[in-house]
């Protein structure tokens, strides 16, 4: 058992980190940057460490400095939430080399799954259904027109190293073609450092659907069902569900079961995202995330497990403590992504909490970093918490939410509240009748002046 872990992040996730630890009678390392000395995860942790200025590249990005901050504290392990150095094949591999444990997958698990074309070619061999598209990067403009020919338009060019969206741009039609390869190489290598792009058929009318899985890395691995983040503004999910309002007991067996016969055939270990695009039926790879997605919580209600409590246990060495028929579904869960941004225009609000109160009662958890007087840095992610029900039905849940958000009081800086108030009066919403495109097309028909 490890008796202290650091936690590499910040905010919400920092603290739901910490709290696994201390149910689990682990002592917790937090690192800040210096416009973080006030955080709520620096002051729920047992020790901080400052890494270094505001500027993420300098402090949580700091690979010397969290090694460094290891070494201060005696901390055993690292868990490094999501975002920031959480699928850095090149940190995971320095954690390990200087005796640390990574509580996360293996390197070479998180480098194969981070290059979009050799995931894309992995998963085909583990026969993991994928979309059709090419078969690696695409070098020229007359290599991509001729693969568009090939698939039919509409296409989509996404960046191999791509990931949140960047990188990515549709032709409609061979002439929308030159314009969206050339932006979307210029929009990787301005994100990523590398414009390799390659191909894939759009398909017109999909929802996006993500499969967890858990490894235990001795070859054994279990599904915990689907999550349903189809709601999307510029590629960034904003509402999850779980189970999916559209998947049927059938489909959620065959496609889980192949996930988790992937993950288990090459040992992977902990926690793991499979996503999909799913149109008629048909599931079709586009990527893994080899680490806690944002969205967890909603998976943690419906299966009544922690994640990050097996996160921390298989890293240890322990075995999983539970097994596939143990994994039963109860109820319905949706989670709502509270950003400090403007809405419609969705521009970053940074500032000062002058109220700040979370909902409560039956089947509410809000995961949020935030307390009264707290100052939001202007230099990190939007989002600032995190609205998760749970009710024994989708009905249920969706009327919990509606009450929740009644009940939640941020102020002091503009939020998207108010915007999940609105879409509980859509229909499509209430039905689950939505797909990848409808947040889009919904923003651009209520707010046609935004």
């Amino acid at each position: 058992m490890f008796d202290k872990i650091l936690v590499a992040n910040r905010g919400e996730i920092a603290l739901r980190v910490i709290r696994a630890a201390r149910e689990m009678g682990i002592k917790s390392v937090a690192v800040h940057s210096t416009a973080d000395a006030d955080a709520m995860h620096v002051r729920m942790a047992d020790e901080s460490v400052c890494i270094g200025p505001p500027s993420g590249t300098e402090s949580y990005l700091s690979i010397p400095a969290i090694i460094a901050a290891c070494e201060v504290t005696g901390a055993q392990a690292i868990h490094p939430g999501y975002g920031f150095l959480s699928e850095n094949a090149g940190f995971v591999q320095i954690v390990e080399d200087h005796g640390i444990t990574f509580i996360g997958p293996r390197a070479e698990h998180i480098r194969v799954m981070g290059d979009k074309i050799t995931a894309k070619d992995t998963m085909k061999k583990l026969g993991v259904p994928c979309v059709p598209g090419s078969d690696g990067g695409v070098p020229t403009l007359e290599a991509a027109q001729k693969l568009g020919a090939e698939m039919g338009y509409p296409v989509i060019i996404k960046a191999t190293a791509g990931g949140g969206g960047r990188g990515m741009k549709v032709a409609q039609t061979v002439k929308d073609m030159e314009n969206a390869f050339y932006s979307a190489r210029s929009e990787a290598k301005a994100a990523f450092g590398n414009d390799e792009v390659y191909i894939e058929k759009y398909l017109t009318t999909p929802r996006h659907i993500e499969i967890q899985v858990f490894g235990d890395g001795k070859g054994k691995a279990v599904h915990l069902g689907e999550r349903d983040c189809s709601l999307q503004r510029r590629h960034q999910k904003v509402f999850e569900e779980a189970p999916g309002p559209c998947i049927t007991e059938e489909e959620r067996a065959r496609i889980g079961k192949i996930c988790a016969d992937a993950v288990a055939a090459i040992n992977y270990a902990g926690a793991g995202t499979i996503e999909f695009l799913y149109e008629q039926g048909e599931f079709y790879f586009i990527e893994m995330n080899t680490r806690l997605q944002v969205e967890h919580p909603v998976t943690e209600a419906i299966f009544g497990v922690d994640l990050v409590r097996e996160q921390i246990r298989v890293a240890e060495g322990l075995p999983l403590s539970f097994e596939q028929e143990d994994l039963q579904i109860n109820g319905h869960a949706i989670e709502v992504r509270i950003n400090a941004e403007t809405v419609p225009g969705f521009a970053p609000r940074p500032g000062k909490i002058t109220a700040f109160h979370a909902p409560g009662g039956l089947g509410v958890r809000m995961d949020s970093a935030l307390y009264d007087g707290y100052s939001i840095p202007p230099y990190y992610d939007s989002l600032i918490g995190k609205l998760i029900v749970h009710g024994r039905d989708r009905r249920e849940a969706l009327a919990r939410l509606d009450r929740a958000l009644g009940e939640l009081i941020v102020d002091g800086v503009e939020n998207t509240t108010p915007l999940f108030e609105m879409l509980l009066g859509e229909e499509d919403i209430i039905t689950g009748n939505y797909n990848i495109h409808w947040l889009e097309h919904w923003l651009e028909e209520t707010f046609p002046k935004a």
